[in-house]
C-alpha cells in the first residue's frame, strides 16, 4: 500500500474529496470456495480484492456485498444519477438482497453498487494523514 499511499498523497487537495477503487483483473484461475453465482452465459469469475480509499470510507470495514468488475460502473451511475449502459447489461442488474451474515444473493443474479463501502453523509476527520516518502533507493541503475 505505500506506493498506492505515496502516489495519492502527491495530489493531497483533490484526496480531501476523492475516493479511488484498487482493483485488480481476475484471481488467476484459482480455485474459490466463494459462490459464484450464474450471471449471465458467460458465468462470473472468482472473487478478487477491492480497497477504497477515501476520507468518506468506512474505517476498517470489510462489505461481503456480491461485487463484480460492473460494480464500479453501477457506482458511478448511481452517484451521478446515469443510466444503465443497456438493458442487457451487467450493470442493469439489482443490487444484492443478502441476509446478513451471508454471501449469497436471495434475488440473483445481482451486483452491487459499492455504496456500502462509503459513507457519504460525513467525512472520516480522523482519517489517516498519507505523507510522501521521498527516497532514491528505488532508482534504476
Amino acid at each position: 500500500m505505500s506506493p498506492i499511499s505515496s502516489t495519492w498523497s502527491t495530489i493531497s487537495p483533490i484526496c480531501e474529496q476523492d475516493g479511488d477503487l484498487v482493483t485488480y483483473d481476475e484471481g488467476g484461475g484459482y480455485y474459490d470456495t466463494g459462490y459464484i453465482q450464474p450471471v449471465d452465459f458467460f458465468g462470473d469469475g472468482t472473487r478478487i480484492p477491492l480497497i477504497a480509499i477515501s476520507p468518506y470510507a468506512k474505517k476498517g470495514f470489510v462489505d461481503h456485498t456480491y461485487y463484480d468488475h460492473v460494480s464500479v460502473l453501477k457506482f458511478i451511475e448511481r452517484n451521478w444519477g446515469r443510466g444503465a449502459l443497456s438493458s442487457r447489461s451487467r450493470d442493469n442488474l439489482p443490487n444484492p438482497v443478502q441476509p446478513a451474515g451471508t454471501y449469497v444473493p436471495i434475488n440473483g443474479p445481482a451486483i452491487g453498487d459499492l455504496t456500502n463501502l462509503f459513507n457519504f453523509e460525513k467525512i472520516r476527520q480522523n482519517a489517516p494523514a498519507i505523507t510522501p516518502i521521498v527516497t532514491d533507493q528505488n532508482k534504476d541503475n
